[in-house]
């Protein structure tokens, strides 16, 4: 939802860090005594819905919806986004879903999948994650993936928010996430960037602001989640440089 966008011309997935809602959910859910187990770190992750208005140059062009539920000892995570404004000449209306698992080492993506809404494939993904043998296999945007061993920590655009919020839930910020791109892998980092309060349509609520980057990279995508909310993040903004590329403003949210 929230990462990687900078490479689309859609907002899908609010980091991550091209804006996997392509946005990058980077969240604090609170904090969690290291000394439980990996079952109850999943019974703290709450299902929730959410959604955002993509904001570019000062104009609405799509709003974007978030999904969140457990599904036995799994996770499902779904993001779509449809255009809005002059965001309707574009014929994209992504979607996308991770399946993953919460475990002692953080989460573990199972499957990915991600349409675009148009004919190409250039932006598709269906990748399956194999953590018995160590293997990831499939397509993502048109690159054939098969990589042994699996990376350590490896995510895909929508597992990467929630290993966020795992992460966080139990008390650490994290440093660092792999990132599938194609048939290779990306670093990026994350730390805290300060806190603000923020008038939404959801109230007016204290936020911590966190940061992703890639080295190099001159883009910078900020988070600012809300504690009251189990950090769920109530606004997304990507800079190049000194210049704001989009935002992501919440206009709903539901959390059980």
């Amino acid at each position: 939802m929230f990462t990687r966008v900078n490479k689309r011309r859609h907002p899908a997935k609010p980091h991550s860090a091209r804006g996997s809602f392509r946005l990058g959910l980077s969240s604090s859910l609170g904090v969690l005594a290291l000394s439980l187990g990996a079952a109850a770190y999943a019974d703290e992750l709450k299902p929730f819905d959410a959604s955002y208005e993509w904001i570019w140059h000062n104009m609405t062009v799509a709003v974007s919806t978030l999904h969140l539920e457990r599904q036995g000892d799994t996770w499902v995570y779904r993001s779509k986004s449809e255009p809005r404004g002059i965001g309707r000449m574009l014929s994209d209306r992504p979607t996308l879903e991770s399946v993953m698992k919460v475990t002692d080492d953080g989460v573990r993506p199972i499957s990915y999948k991600a349409d675009d809404g148009t004919s190409s494939t250039k932006r598709d993904a269906k990748v399956q994650f194999d953590w018995e043998h160590h293997r990831m296999t499939g397509i993502n945007e048109d690159a054939k993936v098969d990589m042994t061993p699996i990376p350590p920590g490896i995510q895909d655009d929508l597992s990467v928010q929630i290993a966020l919020m795992v992460e966080l839930l139990r008390g650490r910020t994290p440093d660092k996430f792999s990132l599938l791109s194609g048939n290779s892998v990306r670093e990026y980092h994350y730390s805290r960037d300060g806190e603000e309060t923020l008038k939404t349509p959801v109230g007016t609520i204290e936020t911590i602001i966190y940061k992703s980057e890639k080295q190099y990279s001159p883009r910078i995508t900020r988070f600012w989640c809300a504690p009251s909310l189990g950090y769920i993040p109530l606004r997304v903004q990507q800079k190049r440089n000194d210049d704001v590329e989009w935002t992501m403003q919440v206009q709903s949210v539901k959390r059980e």
